[in-house]
């Protein structure tokens, strides 16, 4: 199949371009460059371009006969959400609004969104199955849940087939492809204990230890990177005009942020020193998923269960990479 992947030079988007391909698909990458990039992408594959450019969308979408798109162009910081909303809701809503109706004028039927378990807010049952309520508590999850919305009305007014994949924490790095984790600035938890492992900061801040969790700091679902592709490509192959899929992407085991700082620890053999802080605006407690929809309907099942695994992958690329993408440009 002919893909075009929109935000592929991210994270996430490049791990699952490089699955795709690997797996016999025709692959494109769309990105503006803003978070991603050019080294994380296959030689000659990259097109550079924003989401607001419908009509430059509409071309590529036409020349190369794109078939389907999976969609990661997202701004995607929790916090930075709460302090500067706007460009989420720009970027998210607006720019993605611009994504489905370049494809409806290229006529291409099918999307993979990447969708996220921040649509659900803060859960009254975990771990979470695709019927609990969706509140968001922050702009990243409105912004998300607007376009499941919108999907969810393409589809039925212009029979778009789609899947919405709620994902948990992406994380780790791919044990078969060139590519890992490198964001400026960096905001996730696994890769700012490593930095401070390999020496880059003094410590690494938790940001509350008084949730009511087990040790008093939120926890989270650590999926890791490889296998989020893995069910991507697998929503691919599935989609239906008829059968949305509406789908949560998650190892169903939660792991603190003080039993992943443990891990790390373990991991590299450093002290990795820790200090406590305020909360920060907009974080649940606990986010852990139900997966088993994702396990029925996909026939996936996620192939890192374990944070010390994780973690351990994510190190392998850290220590030959320890300034990232800027070790091979």
């Amino acid at each position: 199949m002919r893909v075009l992947v929109v935000g592929g030079a991210g994270y996430v988007g490049s791990h699952t371009a490089w699955m795709l391909a690997r797996n016999g698909h025709d692959v494109w990458v769309y990105d503006n460059l803003s978070e991603g990039h050019v080294a994380a992408v296959a030689d000659g594959r990259l097109i550079v371009g924003d989401l607001m450019e419908r009509e430059k969308l509409t071309e590529v979408l036409r020349e190369h006969k794109i078939e389907a798109v999976m969609h990661f162009a997202a701004s995607c910081y929790v916090g930075v959400s709460v302090t500067d909303p706007a460009p989420y809701y720009q970027n998210n809503i607006v720019g993605t609004l611009s994504l489905l109706n370049a494809m409806r004028a290229a006529d291409v039927t099918k999307i993979v969104f990447s969708s996220t378990c921040a649509t659900y807010g803060v859960p009254d049952v975990v771990p979470i199955t695709e019927a609990e309520k969706q509140a968001p508590i922050n702009p990243y999850g409105f912004t998300k849940l607007a376009i499941e919305h919108a999907l969810a009305d393409y589809s039925h007014a212009y029979g778009l087939g789609y899947a919405a994949l709620r994902y948990f924490n992406a994380s780790g790095a791919s044990d078969v492809s060139p590519i890992g984790e490198d964001h400026e600035p960096e905001t996730h938890l696994i890769p700012l204990i490593l930095q401070v492992a390999l020496g880059q900061r003094d410590k690494i801040l938790i940001f509350g230890d008084d949730y009511p969790t087990p040790d008093g700091t939120c926890v989270r679902d650590y999926i890791h990177v490889d296998d989020l592709a893995t069910a991507h490509l697998a929503a691919l192959e599935r989609l239906k005009p008829e059968s949305p899929l509406k789908l949560n992407l998650g190892t169903g085991q939660g792991a603190s942020v003080k039993e992943v700082i443990d891990a790390a620890r373990r991991v590299t053999g450093h002290e990795i020193p820790a200090e406590i802080v305020a909360r920060r605006e907009g974080d649940p407690p606990q986010l852990v998923a139900d997966a088993s929809l994702a396990n029925q309907t996909l026939d996936w099942q996620p192939k890192y269960t374990d944070i010390e695994a994780v973690v351990a992958s994510a190190w392998k690329w850290h220590q030959t990479r320890p300034r990232g993408y800027e070790d091979r440009d």
